[in-house]
């Protein structure tokens, strides 16, 4: 990201600090690759902010947690989207919250990175990376002294080479000249869709056989609310053991993509989080995608709309259930 963008960003921050209990960024994280959120409280905390591609966090997860309370937030795209899906369905009040927007290229995945130069979480925790820049088109990281460079495209986060939102979506500042969006032609989900369900049901048991049950994927999504009540965790009804249990992973991780379903606003975070790499967003995608086709709808576009699944029609505009025969 151009220094020039990172300056108005830090100074548009500045501007609302007084306003605002904290302004919620992004900062150095546990070694130069990674970024990790940032409450800045502080003109001094403004100074350790930093955007751009490899800020990658969405920082809409956090907004819950303040409710009652004015606060900030720097958002891309995808981050505007799951601050507009929150408001909408009154989990965030728009006038307690002050968005500042920016344009996103993409951001980087990590876990391209550190495969291509050879390195695993333990590495990765170990401090082993020296040196990380994006400059123009190419990442260079620095290991044990050696630097390797990479295109950018080839590192991206593949949520981002179909992002059709780029922009912050809803904003009270943004800075910077407005990206281009790209197209999603969810080309993704055709080979998923070739399989039959026998088929798609073996390859989720391969992939739940690996899953830890950390809850990852859940604590990172900005729209997973009830996680103080969720299913994986209730005693009463008792829906889940606690058994190591391919089923009962599997049957976690489909409640989570129905409960997104119409709300999910792909912005990557619980595949992302995800320790053991199981690709969860392939849920999301295939239910969000239905949910659109069925209903007409996209959650995180308007703060005045409701979730087709969140209300109640007798007659849906989109479900000509009446014309059947």
């Amino acid at each position: 990201m151009a220094d020039d963008i990172h300056g108005a960003l830090r100074e548009a921050i500045r501007t609302i600090l007084p306003d605002v209990e904290c302004v919620l960024g992004w900062g150095s994280g546990p070694d130069p690759l990674r970024s990790a959120p940032l409450f800045m409280k502080s003109p001094e905390d403004v100074e350790r902010f930093r955007a751009g591609e490899l800020a990658v966090n969405n920082l809409a997860v956090f907004l819950p947690e303040y409710a009652g309370r004015k606060v900030g937030i720097v958002v891309k795209g995808c981050d505007s989207r799951s601050v507009v899906q929150l408001i909408s369905e009154t989990l965030v009040k728009r006038e307690e919250v002050v968005i500042i927007g920016y344009p996103c290229r993409g951001v980087v995945d990590v876990a391209k990175i550190a495969a291509a130069i050879g390195l695993g979480n333990e590495d990765l925790e170990a401090g082993l990376v020296e040196r990380a820049e994006v400059n123009g088109d190419t990442v260079s990281v620095t290991v044990r002294g050696e630097t390797k460079t990479f295109p950018f495209k080839d590192v991206m986060a593949a949520k981002c080479s179909i992002c059709r939102y780029p922009n912050a979506v809803l904003h009270d500042v943004f800075i910077g000249e407005k990206a281009e969006a790209r197209e999603d032609s969810y080309a993704d989900l055709e080979k998923y869709e070739a399989m039959s369900l026998e088929e798609r049901f073996r390859f989720w048991e391969k992939e739940m056989e690996r899953c830890i049950r950390c809850y990852a994927c859940r604590n990172a999504c900005p729209l997973c609310v009830c996680r103080d009540h969720c299913v994986a965790s209730s005693r009463e009804p008792h829906w889940l053991s606690q058994a190591d249990s391919t089923r009962d992973k599997l049957f976690f991780q489909l409640i989570h993509a129905t409960h997104l379903a119409g709300r999910c606003t792909g912005c990557g975070e619980c595949a992302r989080a995800c320790p053991v790499g199981i690709p969860v967003g392939l849920f999301k995608r295939f239910i969000n995608r239905a949910a659109g086709q069925l209903f007409g709808f996209q959650g995180g576009l308007d703060p005045e709309a409701v979730s087709p699944l969140q209300r109640f029609l007798v007659d849906e505009p989109t479900i000509k259930e009446k014309e059947w025969k």
